[in-house]
């Protein structure tokens, strides 16, 4: 039976949509598919740099949390914090596979779609974005995964720790070695990512 949908009532909590999915709710697994997935997307591509590995870890994210669901013991966890972490989890392990295979995760850089003038703006950014990511693969995978949830996530300290199954001293110690690491990896890359007349 689909959840009945009001949009005048406060919106439920990703745990009681987990709650109401288990207990065989289908519109409450849309709603929390619709929440979660982007998200889950988005950390998965900005530690793999690659749509179709994102897709496919973000999936298979979301398969684990549908299946854990009817054992899903209310406090322990955050849906989100839980979701993180396994993201985290199966993008180290194809960042592992890829290593061992030597791919070039830039590969499937994006061509410009058109010949308008705000192209090249795109074109910049997408510079800016792919020598962001290049400089984050070159960081230890711990760095990279602390900064990302820090710095492009959003989330906070102990949350990260959460996730990352340490303590609020060691995220602090990833999070500021990995800036640092972006920082000299950038240097010097100014001019070629359109910073010439920045301050």
């Amino acid at each position: 039976m689909d959840m009945p949908r009001d949009d005048t009532a406060a919106p439920l909590s990703d745990e009681a949509l987990l709650v109401l999915y288990a207990n065989g709710d289908p519109g409450a697994a849309r709603l929390l598919t619709q929440r979660l997935a982007p998200r889950a997307f988005g950390h998965a591509l900005r530690m793999l740099a690659d749509r179709a590995e994102a897709e496919d870890v973000a999936q298979e994210a979301l398969l684990r949390l549908w299946r854990i669901a009817p054992d899903w013991r209310q406090g322990e966890a955050q849906v989100t914090t839980w979701m993180f972490r396994v993201v985290a989890n199966l993008a180290t392990d194809r960042l592992r596979a890829r290593k061992r295979r030597r791919a070039d995760p830039l590969d499937d850089a994006p061509e410009p779609a058109s010949d308008q003038p705000a192209v090249v703006q795109s074109m910049i950014e997408a510079d800016r974005m792919a020598a962001l990511q290049a400089a984050l693969g070159q960081l230890p995978d711990r760095q990279r995964q602390a900064v990302v949830l820090r710095h492009i996530e959003g989330l906070a300290n102990p949350q990260i720790a959460t996730i990352m199954e340490i303590g609020v001293e060691a995220v602090e110690s990833l999070t500021a070695r990995g800036k640092r690491a972006l920082a000299a990896l950038l240097a010097g890359r100014r001019e070629d990512l359109g910073y010439e007349d920045a301050d």
